[in-house]
């Protein structure tokens, strides 16, 4: 498989499932600013869509969209429970996360990245995501991971997300249930791993 990346973007949420699922894959870094590969080759060949992730099988299958993407490779190895079995309950609950990550707070912060978005538009943006977060911090006192006891690819996501509020200015000190699972979730081996490899982490 080929992961194709941009550094610290969405993309590290299936990086960080294709560690913990350890599963045989290649990066390859695709910069969402120059759209061009280390090789010289134009993304928009390979993407026309031109974003990332992409996820590319042995087979040249292609898969965009990351919650589509983490339920893909949690589902190679279902031992490692990094989704609920398809069918169950628990796997609508999941995709309920990823929907909500995805359309509440993934695509909240796409002002706050947009150059030349009015900042009143950006004010506007900040205080939803706010309420946004500070209701997954409410839910996040009930348990360590969304999910309850066992990290799933949503929490992957979440990571990732909630860890651009440093890069735009949003202060997330006072959720104290949020800071402590950001902690948790950057302790583990494999997200350290995924990190590592985009250059995020010495």
């Amino acid at each position: 498989m080929k992961l194709y990346y941009s550094p610290g973007a969405c993309s590290l949420s299936p990086h960080i499932a294709l560690q913990e699922a350890g599963l045989a894959f290649e990066a390859i870094r695709a910069p969402t600013k120059t759209h061009q590969l280390a090789d010289g080759t134009d993304y928009y060949t390979i993407n026309p869509l031109g974003y990332v992730p992409l996820l590319v099988l042995d087979d040249g299958t292609q898969l965009r969209e990351g919650p589509a993407i983490v339920q893909y490779i949690a589902d190679q190895v279902p031992a490692k429970q990094l989704a609920p079995a398809n069918g169950t309950f628990a796997r609508y609950k999941l995709q309920e996360w990823l929907n909500f990550i995805g359309t509440e707070l993934h695509k909240g912060f796409s002002p706050l990245f947009t150059p030349g978005m009015p900042e009143e538009a950006k004010t506007i943006a900040k205080t939803r995501l706010n309420s946004r977060l500070q209701w997954v911090d409410g839910e996040l006192a009930k348990t360590p991971y969304l999910m309850g006891d066992t990290f799933t690819v949503a929490d992957g996501y979440l990571f990732v997300v909630a860890g651009w509020t440093k890069h735009v200015g949003i202060d997330i000190s006072a959720l104290a249930n949020l800071g402590a699972f950001m902690s948790r979730v950057g302790e583990r081996p494999a997200v350290q791993a995924a990190l590592r490899a985009e250059g995020l982490l010495k």
